[in-house]
């Protein structure tokens, strides 16, 4: 890592801006995500999207091709690549950093050949036995998200003794063992899972207490867009709820926000340059 320990090392190195937080376009190419199933979910539609968020300031595209929405049906790593594999080879052949947003170790190996830059693991590692290890084989930096459950399936579990400390000491036990799986340290990102396995109040205390996730020692990705917590937490809505986190996430020196519409967090995020 670098001084500020927020810059992880990505695959064939690449390279991203370490002086500021950064914007991650989110694009889920998916006929049933939460907010935008089915908007992006072929391979022209979607790298017209990619080009439009590059085009408005975000730094790398996070792809996705399964929904891990609360109820949302589980797909094979076979249907997966089918759906995202065409749009990853392209952006990556473009120099794009792409993120690959994935349960299964298979989409990840296949992913890394193809060129992502990032495998971002809603399970931290928990859902597929062998995702460590082909992340570790790949050489992709590693979004470790905390992990209790998928939402809405019993799995699920909302008893902290401190969220913000016991967030933080779960993520970092799955983070050892993806270091001891041969992950390397300087390419893993600590995600809080906003939204999975926390309430809105529990949510809310992670968003407001944000500089301690820095305490894990990792640079940390916050992921709020659009998700339920905000839905009711802003006059103008969950967008412009998003745009206050991102806020709260420059403040706290988070390495990076994961959102749905780039153009005002890619200015607000780029007036904080030093």
């Amino acid at each position: 890592m670098t001084e500020t320990g927020r810059t992880p090392i990505l695959s064939d190195g690449m390279t991203l801006p370490s002086d500021r937080t950064l914007v991650m376009g989110i694009l889920n190419v998916t006929p049933d995500s939460f907010s935008d199933g089915g908007q992006w979910n072929d391979t022209d539609r979607a790298l017209d999207h990619a080009h439009a968020m590059l085009n408005a300031g975000a730094d790398l595209i996070d792809v996705g091709g399964e929904s891990t929405r609360p109820h949302s049906q589980r797909i094979s790593a076979d249907e997966e690549w089918d759906r995202i594999g065409s749009v990853i080879t392209a952006l990556a052949a473009e120099g794009v950093v792409v993120s690959v947003d994935t349960l299964h170790a298979a989409t990840a190996r296949r992913a890394g050949e193809a060129g992502a830059a990032i495998i971002n693991d809603v399970s931290g590692g928990c859902f597929d036995p062998d995702m460590n290890d082909v992340v570790a084989s790949t050489g992709c930096a590693y979004i470790v998200q905390h992990w209790r459950g998928l939402p809405g399936t019993t799995g699920e579990s909302f008893d902290y003794t401190n969220v913000v400390e016991d967030v933080i000491a779960e993520t970092c036990a799955q983070i050892d063992k993806a270091v001891a799986a041969g992950v390397a340290p300087e390419r893993i990102i600590f995600d809080p899972g906003l939204g999975f396995s926390l309430t809105n109040e529990q949510s809310w205390l992670i968003v407001d207490h944000m500089e301690r996730l820095n305490e894990s020692g990792y640079p940390v990705l916050i992921g709020a867009s659009r998700k339920r917590f905000l839905a009711h937490s802003h006059p103008d809505g969950p967008d412009a709820a998003t745009l206050e986190v991102t806020r709260q996430a420059i403040e706290a020196n988070m390495w990076a926000v994961r959102v749905h519409h780039v153009d005002d967090h890619a200015t607000m995020v780029r007036s904080t340059c030093r």
